[in-house]
């Protein structure tokens, strides 16, 4: 699996959200990457980020331990694998990320 972004570091963690716990990616729902954020995805693409559909069964990869999680793992705030929090700001977000 591949973050794709801008000026992400080790662990997801793009120029536009680089706080600690900014380290969920997800998947556009018509290129299928995973990325940092929508701006990184519509800075980079051709394309407009169009969220992910309710039949893509692992929207969400994690940062740091790089394995994908379900849309109600991600919805627990925190990684099921390594147990790094998510940003609970990200939840503003979902209808941008989330059909």
């Amino acid at each position: 699996m591949k973050i794709f972004g801008v000026g992400l570091d080790e662990d997801g963690r793009c120029v536009h959200w680089h706080g600690d716990t900014d380290i969920a990616a997800l998947r556009c729902g018509r290129c299928h990457r995973y990325y940092a954020c929508y701006m990184c995805h519509d800075e980079l693409e051709d394309h407009g980020f169009k969220p992910a559909d309710s039949g893509d069964i692992k929207p969400v990869l994690c940062g740091n331990c790089m394995n994908q999680l379900t849309r109600e793992q991600y919805e627990q705030g925190f990684c099921h694998y390594c147990g790094h929090m998510f940003n609970p700001g990200c939840r503003l977000h979902h209808d941008i990320y989330f059909d």
